[in-house]
């Protein structure tokens, strides 16, 4: 597998974009309704990527747009996940975690602090990946965060200072 730094415009992420979009409609009936610019996915602010095979075939994808405080749950140097998705033919193998993982090391490239994102209930395979990589319940934010399914999760970019003693 190689990820690759794309875009938001590009053709394998528009490919894959309309597919988590069907794959939320079929969990929970609609498509995800966050307003998205693409611009938000360009770096230093943001960043989008694919994950390809060996023969180039677009398996998975995922991306971090940077957020600041001012709206509840979000704080100063926050980059927020989006678009987490891995093709049902290609699941099990580790991609969603590789990807989570290129993406959070981006992010903390990018000078962010904190991880967040928002999931549902009715994804409880991510769920578990993001509990398994450290991602604990946060202040929910976001226009689901009234929503009962609604799920934040935020992690730690950076290490804590120790004090010296």
């Amino acid at each position: 597998m190689e990820i690759r730094v794309t875009g938001y415009a590009h053709p394998d992420a528009q490919l894959l974009i309309a597919e988590v979009q069907q794959e939320y409609v079929r969990r929970y009936g609609d498509g995800d309704a966050t307003p998205v610019d693409a611009a938000e996915f360009e770096p230093p602010q943001g960043l989008f990527a694919v994950a390809y095979d060996e023969s180039g075939l677009p398996l998975a994808t995922g991306a971090w747009r940077a957020r600041e405080g001012g709206e509840p749950g979000l704080a100063d140097g926050d980059a927020e996940l989006k678009r987490m998705y891995t093709r049902p033919e290609a699941r099990g193998r580790g991609l969603a975690r590789a990807m989570l993982r290129f993406l959070e090391q981006s992010a903390r490239e990018a000078g962010r602090r904190r991880m967040v994102l928002e999931t549902g209930t009715k994804q409880p395979e991510a769920i578990a990946l993001y509990r398994s990589e450290g991602y604990a319940d946060t202040v929910k934010f976001g226009i689901y965060r009234c929503e009962p399914e609604s799920v934040c999760l935020a992690k730690p970019l950076v290490e804590a200072a120790v004090p010296v003693s």
